[in-house]
């Protein structure tokens, strides 16, 4: 069964830090593609860092030099480190894993194909 949990969402100040955790399921740890997107009020979902199984990562512009994705092989957990947030970031983020990686505009990539998601954790940050 593929699953996805996401936690570690809060609220912040601007210019804070707040990491992310995304415990999967064996089955969904082993897809090729996983990743983190948002959805912002009034706003559509985006890709925001995207993860496969040699390490090698994408980002989306917004979030490059201040978010970091990573993954614990040994514990199938995904992590995105957030770092000077801005009120922009917030949103309710998900945690998702795909059988592919999908591009996207900008030369980013996310995952696609068949995609499992998580409930989603919401983060805030005030000014």
């Amino acid at each position: 069964q593929v699953q996805l949990q996401e936690s570690g969402g809060g609220s912040v100040q601007s210019g804070g830090s707040l990491r992310l955790s995304c415990a999967a399921s064996r089955d969904a740890y082993r897809k090729s593609c996983k990743g983190w997107f948002r959805q912002g009020p009034g706003k559509e979902r985006e890709g925001v860092a995207t993860i496969v199984r040699d390490g090698s990562t994408s980002y989306a512009d917004s979030v490059k030099g201040r978010f970091t994705i990573s993954q614990d092989n040994a514990e199938n957990v995904l992590y995105l480190q957030m770092d000077n947030l801005s009120p922009e970031d917030t949103a309710m983020y998900y945690c998702a894993a795909g059988d592919l990686c999908a591009p996207a505009d900008g030369g980013h990539w996310y995952p696609g194909g068949t995609v499992e998601w998580g409930q989603g954790t919401q983060v805030t940050v005030f000014s």
